[in-house]
């Protein structure tokens, strides 16, 4: 009996030291990162002597895109825990500017080198793409070192983990990131692949988590199955591959209990999916939360927006050049001004100017209480003062009850809540229900076959979405969305096409060469309505816009734009492509003006 009991001791004891090793030796998300950063090390370490040895420029390309795949694997965690570091390995091959002090930084990393080695390597750029890949394994350096002290909690993991799937649809498959190699098909496969591991060191026997894989590996094959970048039906990939692999993260976060981070960010966290209809939180653009939007705040920002005691004159509001039936614009080349005259900028649309970090073409505001405050006080547009309209309000007995009701806090009306009442009505024209909205969400005959077809140009030949990025189809960077960019086209100045605009737009604020005729990206969405289009409303169509960007925009139209950030070389669309590109544009105007 006795040796029966010790025998069985033993063998529980050697299953309890063998359980207590196998938990102690299970890898970590941060060990696993470390081991695919020295195996990405070693691709540079690679790519480096087959540059020092003078190998042939294949052999070199090949070996970048290799790379790459390898920085695919961790981009994750870099792109999340460490963006900073992860603009300068594979962030745009532009300038990255500090605006407030005037001060720009040369940019660094893959696509750097991208423009290094191809079309045509040449060896006379060997120091330059040498001392890039030093940069680089400074870098990876500096990220190891990071990642080695750094605790990573598995809520953060899974956020991480979701806003990647967010950058793949973004950016990783409309070539933001590979913009000339335009290997951005077989890296998303890769960038997939990635998910797997973490999830499973979180809990490789969740119930979700097998299917999740599945899913995965699909998306992977897919992929490598259908790698040619102009030809990839997008479409097809989102709804059937990336949206779902989206809910299955948030199935396997809910079913193992682990809360969402608690963080402002544009994006909700509880959605499952980037096109989820209130996916987007305007409250993350705001000053701070006494600025924060409510439903009281827009209806009195309403009244305000149609009074024409705003202006100096009481003729005009600022729905005098915001029509709410042509999507908050006014369908003029440019609007009057008070004296009768041009203005030199064309009215842009209110709807989604709340999910932007800049206001105007110029982007001189950062908020939309500050712009408010510019239109009013402009003396071309409303010539009004904020002092006056204050005391108007204070005399006025319906105002103080709107007010009291969107400001319980306060005993009186106060002057920034007049903005802060404007610009929550701006902020309440977000609807997400167009025609697009709705095939994203699974009803697949929301679109038809040519509108599928223009948001696969949209998004992979014709390189919209590569500023215009999905699905805002504005400027503001995914999937932190805490920049808005500005871009330098080469925009006409009349219909002849035949000078540039002489418009210099940001640089009239920040005295940067770079900035010469930069203006903000706007969104895309309710195009088909805001007619006309660019900075000057020189463009009357869409199919003119289209048209100026298939040539290459105005490089390509032969102007001297040496800052152009627009790619100039010319997109050969064919007129059925062009067709297509337009009506899927089409497709983004919200149900209320269709």
């Amino acid at each position: 009996m006795k040796l029966k009991y010790f025998s069985f001791l033993f063998l529980a004891l050697c299953l309890f030291f063998s359980c207590q090793k196998k938990e102690t030796s299970k890898t970590t998300i941060n060990q696993n990162l470390l081991v695919d950063l020295n195996k990405l090390s070693n691709e540079i370490i690679q790519f480096q002597k087959l540059v020092d040895r003078n190998a042939s420029p294949n052999e070199i390309v090949e070996q970048f895109k290799k790379s790459r795949l390898f920085y695919k694997k961790v981009e994750w965690a870099i792109e999340y825990f460490i963006p900073e570091t992860a603009r300068f390995m594979n962030g745009p091959a532009l300038d990255e500017m500090e605006l407030e002090e005037n001060r720009s930084f040369e940019p660094h990393g893959f696509q750097v080198i991208e423009d290094m080695i191809y079309p045509e390597y040449k060896i006379e750029d060997k120091e330059n793409v040498i001392r890039e890949l030093n940069i680089f394994q400074s870098n990876i350096k500096q990220l190891k070192t990071t990642f080695e002290v750094i605790t990573i909690s598995d809520d953060y993991v899974l956020d991480a983990l979701e806003q990647n799937i967010f950058r793949v649809i973004a950016l990783g498959i409309t070539g933001f990131d590979s913009p000339i190699l335009q290997s951005s098909i077989p890296e998303a496969g890769e960038s997939l692949l990635s998910i797997s591991k973490p999830l499973e060191i979180i809990n490789s026997d969740n119930k979700s988590l097998v299917d999740l894989k599945k899913l995965i590996a699909a998306a992977q094959q897919y992929c490598k199955e259908n790698n040619n970048f102009n030809a990839f039906d997008r479409a097809f990939f989102i709804t059937e591959y990336l949206n779902p692999i989206s809910k299955k993260i948030k199935t396997f976060q809910k079913e193992l209990n682990i809360k969402n981070v608690k963080k402002t960010s544009p994006l909700k966290p509880e959605i499952e999916t980037l096109f989820d209809k209130n996916a987007f939180d305007v409250n993350a653009f705001v000053l701070s939360k006494d600025y924060n939007y409510t439903t009281d705040k827009a209806k009195l920002g309403e009244k305000l927006f149609y009074d024409t005691n705003l202006s100096k004159n009481n003729d005009r509001s600022c729905a005098s050049c915001h029509h709410p039936e042509k999507a908050f614009t006014d369908g003029l080349k440019t609007n009057v001004s008070l004296t009768g005259s041009n203005l030199a900028r064309n009215t842009p649309t209110l709807t989604y100017a709340s999910l932007q970090n800049a206001q105007f073409w110029d982007m001189r505001q950062l908020d939309l209480e500050k712009q408010s405050v510019d239109v009013i006080q402009n003396k071309d547009e409303m010539h009004g003062s904020m002092d006056a309209i204050h005391a108007k309000i204070l005399l006025n007995n319906e105002y103080i009850s709107l007010f009291k009701k969107a400001f319980p806090k306060t005993s009186k009306p106060e002057a920034w809540q007049i903005q802060n009442a404007i610009a929550s009505y701006v902020r309440s024209l977000n609807a997400f229900d167009s025609r697009f909205d709705e095939y994203m969400r699974g009803n697949k005959n929301a679109l038809n076959n040519q509108e599928i077809e223009g948001m696969n140009l949209f998004m992979g030949k014709a390189k919209c979405a590569t500023c215009h990025f999905t699905p805002l189809f504005n400027g503001t960077v995914p999937p932190s969305y805490s920049k808005s960019e500005h871009e330098v086209i080469g925009t006409p100045q009349d219909v002849s096409g035949k000078k540039l605009s002489v418009d210099q737009g940001r640089y009239l604020y920040n005295k940067m060469p770079q900035l010469v005729g930069a203006f903000k990206t706007p969104t895309v969405r309710n195009a088909a309505i805001t007619a006309p289009y660019m900075h000057n409303g020189v463009f009357k169509t869409l199919e003119e816009v289209v048209d100026f960007y298939n040539k290459g925009g105005g490089q390509g139209l032969g102007y001297e734009v040496e800052n152009q950030t627009l790619p100039f070389d010319e997109l050969k669309m064919t007129k059925m492509e062009e067709k297509a590109l337009v009506a899927f544009m089409k497709t983004l105007t919200d149900k209320k003006y269709q």
